[in-house]
């Protein structure tokens, strides 16, 4: 008596066989594991948090992901969907959730964060977002992107010596000399031939030029853009006339609060 097959119509007539459906599904690919090491951060007040989460991966060159944070903010800086800049908020802020992804590349990152009525605000974390007291991150690391950069045992990730992201040495290109500290209060744009205070060279297709401009931007702080003077790296960054350095000088000076006089406003 003939069987059934599974292909057709089925008659009524002979025995029914079950098709074989095992043969019709490939087995899954293969899933590859990568080892995930975490890193707490701790920033302190006055920390800018995108900026630290952007030197933490250079200096490690690892690429992975924020876990967790707890902290509060003074100022936060973000972009809203379908804004033409960033949103910046001051007050007494606390920051309810922080999530993206981090890279030597630069990082893509999500802030939420309540404002002393409880309003929620949210959107893309913009340079900028200061810490207000401190704050902690949990970083995971992936293994396989750290490649063969050391790390000394036991160190604190933001102990570590600065990548040299402009060419110049270790750290910072150049300390800021003591007569272009901003600590006195003087209009960002000179009155008398109203020039900009900051003048940087910058070079197209450069990532550092393009966030160094980012954050000039995101801060309110008018500048020109000049030609490279001589050699070296981009961008240049001068301040009152004096060559204060690169990119991580920039930064640095943010973080120190030193940039408050030349913002506008």
């Amino acid at each position: 008596m003939a069987a059934w097959d599974g292909h057709g119509p089925w008659t009524g007539r002979g025995r029914r066989r079950a098709p074989n459906l095992t043969a019709q599904f490939r087995d899954p690919p293969p899933v590859q594991l990568q080892a995930l090491r975490s890193v707490q951060l701790h920033l302190a007040a006055g920390s800018d948090i995108r900026l630290s989460l952007e030197e933490l991966a250079a200096e490690l060159n690892a690429s992975g992901f924020v876990l967790g944070v707890v902290g509060n903010l003074s100022q936060a800086a973000f972009q809203c969907p379908g804004q033409a800049g960033p949103t910046i908020l001051e007050g007494d802020l606390e920051i309810i959730t922080l999530q993206g992804t981090v890279s030597p590349q630069g990082v893509h990152l999500h802030l939420s964060f309540s404002d002393g009525s409880c309003q929620v605000w949210g959107g893309h974390l913009e340079p900028g977002t200061l810490v207000q007291k401190g704050a902690d991150l949990l970083v995971g690391l992936l293994e396989e992107d750290q490649g063969s950069v050391a790390r000394p045992t036991g160190s604190n990730p933001r102990q570590l010596t600065r990548a040299n992201r402009t060419g110049a040495g270790p750290g910072l290109q150049q300390a800021a000399p003591a007569n272009a500290t901003m600590g006195t209060r003087r209009p960002p744009v000179d009155p008398a031939n109203g020039v900009p205070r900051v003048e940087i060279a910058v070079l197209a297709g450069c990532p550092y030029c393009a966030r160094a401009l980012r954050m000039l931007r995101t801060l309110g702080i008018p500048y020109r853009v000049v030609p490279p003077s001589g050699g070296g790296t981009l961008p240049q960054v001068s301040i009152d006339g004096v060559a204060i350095g690169g990119y991580d000088a920039l930064a640095e000076l943010h973080g120190l609060g030193e940039l408050e006089s030349l913002r506008q406003g």
